[in-house]
């Protein structure tokens, strides 16, 4: 299967695409099982925590197929007892000879044993196959086993010249439903939002993902004090260093934290170096001197050489808006 595992492996991409609204805080891995004559003979991709991880879904539907077969698996199989058993001892006792994996698992219970002990039973390893995918689907994953802390995503929706408010205070809407809609996607992908008070002043945002008929509520985590007749409520209201407050979601189990607050939340953020990712809305939308709010008012950019550089990483139009993505 060598010429193929390339192929095979994008296909555990998507099917581990599907699992990413309800796996958290467990990655959201996707694995196939894969028969000498090249026929995925089982599929499978991550369930909501304390049920089946993908390895085990694509072994069940594989049943006696998978013996001798290779099994091609996003991350990393574990190999310690959580909520469910190791998925190494199902993969051995299956029969499955060979594994084709994206990427390791950063996480300290396995990082690279679960390789060892598939080796040390027999089972052929590679390790690496469209690894810079793979990371990319899983980098909140991978960050918070990394850091502790979740990865940041900064969402923005501005004017095309940077504008997220007029003089009369008026903000909504500046980009198109299309827009919007993404940006609810955005939200449900994310185990918290955060916003600063100012922010539930001026808007009173529910902060809710809303997909179709399906409602999704991450933690809504405030900076400051929220007025007690807020939408947003119940909420976590904190204050003081950005760092710690990172320290504690990632504790509480966010993968990925969406920061939509203001100007003068967002340049925090960036101020100290804080945001992984960049997710910015422009709306073919000019305010001039009538925008009195530019997106990022507050960061401190005195010369061309203090400019804080990212790396475009995708631009898609949606609707009559563009996305830009931004690592950083």
């Amino acid at each position: 299967m060598p010429l193929r595992a390339h192929e095979f492996m994008l296909l555990a991409i998507e099917a581990g695409e599907k699992a990413r609204l309800h796996a958290p805080p467990n990655p959201w891995v996707g694995a196939l099982v894969v028969n000498d004559q090249g026929d995925v003979v089982g599929e499978g991709h991550t369930h909501a925590p304390g049920e089946s991880h993908a390895e085990i879904e694509a072994l069940r539907r594989a049943g006696e197929r998978a013996s001798g077969a290779t099994m091609v698996v996003t991350l990393e199989p574990c190999c310690h007892v959580g909520r469910t058993g190791p998925c190494v001892e199902a993969i051995v006792a299956a029969g499955i000879s060979r594994v084709v994996v994206g990427t390791l698992d950063p996480d300290s219970r396995v990082s690279g044993r679960g390789v060892e002990l598939l080796k040390a039973s027999g089972v052929q390893v590679e390790v690496g196959i469209e690894e810079a995918l793979v990371k990319k689907q899983l980098a909140a994953y991978l960050w918070h086993r990394r850091t502790g802390r979740p990865y940041v995503v900064l969402k923005v929706a501005s004017t095309l010249d940077g504008i997220v408010a007029m003089s009369d205070g008026s903000s909504q809407w500046i980009t198109g439903e299309a827009a919007r809609r993404d940006a609810h996607v955005l939200r449900a992908q994310s185990q918290a939002i955060l916003v600063g008070a100012g922010t539930v002043r001026a808007d009173d945002p529910v902060l809710t993902a809303r997909l179709d008929d399906i409602i999704i509520e991450p933690l809504r985590v405030v900076l400051g004090a929220v007025p007690e007749d807020a939408r947003v409520r119940p909420c976590l209201e904190r204050s003081g260093e950005l760092g710690l407050v990172l320290d504690e979601l990632g504790e509480h189990d966010v993968l990925q934290l969406l920061v939509e607050g203001g100007p003068t939340t967002a340049s925090a953020f960036l101020e100290q170096g804080l945001v992984n990712h960049v997710v910015w809305y422009q709306a073919p939308a000019f305010a001039g001197a009538s925008g009195t709010l530019g997106a990022l008012k507050s960061l401190s950019t005195p010369t061309i050489g203090s400019l804080r550089r990212g790396q475009v990483v995708d631009v898609t139009r949606i609707g009559e808006d563009i996305r830009v993505d931004v690592e950083v």
